[in-house]
């Protein structure tokens, strides 16, 4: 029997329970039965980037997350927006990708999880470096879907079938061929 497809998920908060993790949990619950989702849960372990460290042996965190990557047929991602860009400790995590060749080609998308009129600043920045790494970013599953805190349901995931339905589309279009 083949493998499924993976998609990695992938937060940029650390905040447990934050938007973004709510998003990416739905995205789980919703998935479509012919793919797998596994969320990274490694953000917070990763060391401070830095080149010189980026030899093998990679630091065992480091090491990990390019493994994750790896295996992922697609990756999705949920990040919040801190003074008008990606948070410090996500864009360390996309600082580690740079230098291997695990996310090049990989079909790559995001969900803005902000209110109305925000998030243009990690969405933006997440296109620049992810240009960078060679992802392939996929256009049509990056969406907004802001999250109000009434929508979430007591098993801490997004209730609203309509927002399942379109979370379950995008990780469809990350799974696809080009």
């Amino acid at each position: 029997m083949p493998t499924l497809p993976l998609i990695l998920l992938l937060s940029g908060s650390l905040r447990a329970g934050s938007s973004n993790e709510t998003v990416l949990r739905t995205a789980q619950a919703a998935a479509p039965s012919r793919l797998r989702t596994v969320l990274y849960e490694g953000l917070a372990d990763l060391p401070h980037f830095n080149p010189d460290e980026d030899t093998e042996p990679l630091p065992g965190p480091v090491a990990s997350l390019r493994a994750a990557i790896a295996e992922a047929a697609g990756v999705l991602i949920c990040t919040p927006e801190y003074a008008g860009t990606l948070p410090g400790s996500f864009k360390n995590l996309l600082d580690w990708t740079v230098g291997g060749t695990e996310i090049c080609d990989k079909p790559v998308a995001w969900v803005n999880a902000a209110a109305p009129g925000r998030g243009q600043g990690a969405e933006a920045t997440l296109r620049t470096v992810l240009g960078y790494t060679g992802a392939d970013i996929r256009d049509a599953a990056c969406v907004r879907i802001p999250v109000d805190r009434g929508s979430v349901g007591a098993d801490g995931t997004i209730v609203d079938e309509a927002v399942r339905a379109r979370l379950g589309e995008v990780l469809t279009l990350l799974a696809s061929e080009g």
